[in-house]
């Protein structure tokens, strides 16, 4: 009679104990994942020069094309802007991520200072037409052989991401 009541007790005693272990994995997964969504909205490190290390993703929206050793905006940049205007309409919770390229020939210092300044043209042109600047980020300026075509090593890349 005693061992019938001692097993019944054991039964409710394990089933106590794995709602208890249940309730505490419950919370413990609860606070993990807080602390995730909190460490996914924080803001992006901006490194020196304004620059922030975040990985491009997929193709980009737009190319702009500068002349050669030229750092104001070409004749198409007005319709590329307005490409990229309306990618960040239909994604509020997007941001605008600028690429500038330059090639290897001449000094490095200057190529990347020419590149950085043609980024700088076209985030400009972004915030005049009412993008917060806080939605534009730019990349460290990037070699690139260009290929076939020389303009591919003159180029601004825009991505929406």
């Amino acid at each position: 009679m005693f061992d019938q009541e001692d097993s019944d007790l054991g039964v409710v005693m394990g089933v106590v104990f794995g709602i208890i272990a249940l309730v505490i994995a419950f919370v413990i997964g609860l606070g993990v994942y807080q602390q995730r969504s909190v460490q996914a909205a924080a803001p992006l490190a901006v490194a020196e020069g304004g620059f922030v290390d975040v990985a491009e993703v997929g193709e980009p929206l737009v190319k702009i094309y500068f002349d050669l050793g030229q750092i104001a905006l070409p004749a198409t940049a007005p319709e590329q802007i307005a490409t990229v205007l309306a990618a960040l309409e239909a994604a509020p919770e997007a941001n605008v991520l600028l690429s500038g390229y330059h090639d290897e020939t001449g000094g490095a210092a200057v190529n990347a200072e020419v590149a950085r300044q043609r980024a700088l043209s076209v985030r400009d042109a972004l915030v005049a037409a009412g993008v917060p600047e806080a939605r534009v980020l730019m990349r460290r300026p990037a070699v690139t052989l260009g290929g076939s075509d020389a303009a591919e090593a003159r180029r601004v890349e825009a991505r929406v991401q």
